[in-house]
């Protein structure tokens, strides 16, 4: 299972209790931090999660309100006598500041730190269960969307039919992956018929900040759960557009267009105390559409 924590949901200054932008994907035991807003620290710790269980960082560009939180949380990590390793995917830059920061305090951290620039779209991080790629979305400066994939699992085999049929169990990774049984007679064991399909691989896309770009939509086709940023109400498309951000119709119509399972909005401007008007707008267009609410966690 997939967990999505929502800790930040504002964009570029704090406002009305809100956070700049931060979440946190879980799976398994893997603790994946998705930017890094000003607060962020503290916002794992109100929420109780061991910033212990983070191993991937994944910034998706260099203004502020997404890594200003960043310096603080490594230095954290290095005084609570962390020992893992920890990895920083982002745009190049970012490990020339994290180096500045550490150089002028002459200070060190006590757990190896491997840093990745992102320089082209494509896988970026892969293990045996879980991939994660990039994708350019259109601000301001350079910025990237991050793509979570569950890998396919193989189907199960029932042990009990398997059985029945005499299959010998030296062939269930054959039928785990798809393939018949044919036994001494000729006869063919249908796979499906001694064995269950799997739970179908989940998957979630962070649309980091971004102008209205249908092309995004090709890009998270079909992803379980999708994030993109709705800075600005309806009213507001020609704010957003000269500044590089979205609106909340413009999301959901991403959404739709992408033909994603459940969309979320966030990264609020400043300006706005109430949040349900971006809910009502979205809605009226992607009909299973929520707020980034801070704390909310989603299970994919």
């Amino acid at each position: 299972m997939l967990t999505l924590t929502i800790l930040g949901n504002n964009s570029a200054i704090p406002a009305f209790g809100r956070h700049p932008t931060a979440q946190l994907l879980q799976y398994e035991d893997f603790g994946m931090l998705i930017d890094c807003g000003e607060g962020t620290q503290m916002q794992l710790s109100k929420f109780k999660i061991r910033i212990s269980k983070i191993s991937h960082v994944f910034i998706s560009h260099l203004h502020g309100d997404h890594y200003f939180g960043l310096i603080g949380l490594l230095t954290t990590m290095s005084l609570l006598n962390r020992k893992d390793e920890l990895h920083i995917y982002g745009p190049a830059g970012l490990e020339d500041i994290i180096n500045i920061h550490l150089k002028v305090a002459d200070m060190s951290l006590g757990y190896p730190l491997e840093f990745h620039s992102i320089t082209k779209e494509g896988c970026i991080a892969d293990n045996k269960k879980l991939t994660v790629s990039a994708f350019k979305v259109n601000h301001r400066i350079e910025c990237w969307g991050f793509l979570f994939k569950e890998k396919k699992k193989p189907r199960s085999v029932d042990p009990e039919k398997a059985q029945a049929h005499e299959i010998p169990s030296s062939f269930y990774e054959h039928l785990q992956s798809g393939e018949d049984y044919v036994n001494q007679k000729g006869e063919t064991i249908a796979n499906t018929s001694v064995t269950k399909a799997a739970v179908p691989a989940r998957s979630y896309a962070y649309c980091a900040d971004t102008i209205y770009d249908e092309t995004l939509a090709e890009k998270v086709s079909q992803v379980n759960l999708l994030y993109h940023e709705s800075t600005y109400l309806k009213d507001s498309e020609d704010k957003a557009r000269d500044r590089f951000h979205s609106t909340s119709v413009q999301a959901a119509q991403i959404a739709k267009m992408a033909q994603a399972e459940k969309l979320i909005i966030g990264h609020f401007s400043a300006k706005y105390e109430n949040l349900e008007p971006f809910l009502n707008e979205a809605t009226a267009v992607f009909k299973n559409t929520s707020l980034a609410t801070e704390g909310t966690c989603f299970k994919i």
